[in-house]
C-alpha cells in the first residue's frame, strides 16, 4: 500500500495499538507531519521512533496530539454562522420540541460554545443537547476548561462578548458557565467508532479535506445515517460535497445539506 516500507509498517502498528487508521489520511500530509515530529526526537527511522512511542507514554501521547489537525474559531466564516443563527437553528427548533446537535472534531470547543452561545440568544439553551467530540484527549480537556486568548473572538458578535465571556487575567476570556450545562464532551474516532442517531444538525468543518476520498465516502455515508430525515450536515468551506445524492443529501444552501426524508 505504501511504497516506503518504513513507513507503511509504523500505520500498520499505530492502527494495532490505537485503531487510529492513518492509512485514511492523505499521506503525503500526514507523512510530512509525522517525519518532522519523529526527527525532532533524533529518529532516523520510523521502526525506531515506533519504538521510542511504545516505551516512553510522553512521546506517545505528543504524538497523538500532533497527528490530529486543531485549528479551530469562535465564528469561522461568519457568514455561514449567520444562517445558522437566523435560519436553520430557528427552524430546527420549530419543528422539533428539543434540539439534538453533533459538533464532530471540536477540537478547541469554540464551535459547541458558539452553538451553545446562540442557542441561548435564541431563547432555547434548555431546548438543546450539543454532543461536542474529538480524537484528540488533550484538546478535549481545554475545550471543557473554556478559556481562549483574546485573539480567538475576534469574530465573535460584541452582543455574545458581553454575555458570554468572562475576562480571565489580561488577555484570557472565559466562557461563562452557563454555557456548558448543555455540552457533553467525549473523545471519539470518526474513522472507527459508531456514531450515535437521531440528530437534528450535525456539524463537521475543516476536518474533511484531511481525509483520503474513500474515508470521506465512508465519513459523508455514516453522518447520513446518524440524522434524522430532514436533518442538517454543516461543513467547512472548502468541503462543498459533490454529488450529494449519492449520500441521501440535498444542498439546501452552499456548506449545508440536509438529509432526504
Amino acid at each position: 500500500m505504501f511504497e516506503d516500507k518504513d513507513f507503511g509498517l509504523f500505520i500498520s502498528k499505530i492502527k494495532e495499538k490505537t485503531a487510529i487508521d492513518l492509512s485514511q489520511y492523505k499521506e503525503a500530509q500526514m507523512k510530512r507531519r509525522l517525519t518532522t515530529l519523529r526527527q525532532k526526537y533524533g529518529y532516523d527511522t520510523f521502526a525506531a521512533y515506533w519504538n521510542g512511542l511504545e516505551k516512553d507514554k510522553k512521546l506517545m501521547n505528543e504524538f497523538l496530539d500532533r497527528m490530529t489537525i486543531n485549528v479551530s474559531e469562535f465564528w469561522r466564516n461568519p457568514s455561514r454562522w449567520d444562517a445558522m443563527e437566523k435560519k436553520f437553528l430557528p427552524e430546527a427548533l420549530k419543528n422539533n420540541s428539543r434540539v439534538k446537535i453533533w459538533s464532530a472534531a471540536c477540537s478547541t470547543g469554540e464551535e459547541p460554545y458558539t452553538l451553545s452561545m446562540i442557542m441561548a440568544e435564541l431563547g432555547a439553551h434548555d431546548r438543546t443537547s450539543i454532543l461536542a467530540t474529538d480524537l484528540d484527549n488533550i484538546v478535549l480537556q481545554k475545550a471543557m476548561q473554556g478559556v481562549y486568548q483574546d485573539r480567538s473572538v475576534r469574530d465573535v458578535p460584541r452582543n455574545y462578548m458581553s454575555k458570554y465571556f468572562v475576562k480571565q487575567g489580561e488577555d484570557m476570556l472565559a466562557i461563562t458557565p452557563q454555557l456548558k450545562k448543555n455540552i457533553t464532551f467525549k473523545q471519539q474516532n470518526l474513522l472507527h467508532d459508531t456514531f450515535d442517531t437521531g440528530f437534528d444538525i450535525i456539524v463537521c468543518r475543516n476536518v474533511m479535506i484531511y481525509f483520503t476520498e474513500e474515508a470521506k465516502h465512508m465519513l459523508y455515508h455514516k453522518f447520513s445515517k446518524a440524522l434524522k430525515p430532514g436533518g442538517l450536515l454543516f461543513v467547512g468551506s472548502t468541503e462543498q460535497i459533490f454529488s450529494p445524492g449519492q449520500y441521501n443529501f440535498d444542498s439546501v444552501e452552499t456548506f449545508f445539506y440536509r438529509r432526504k426524508a
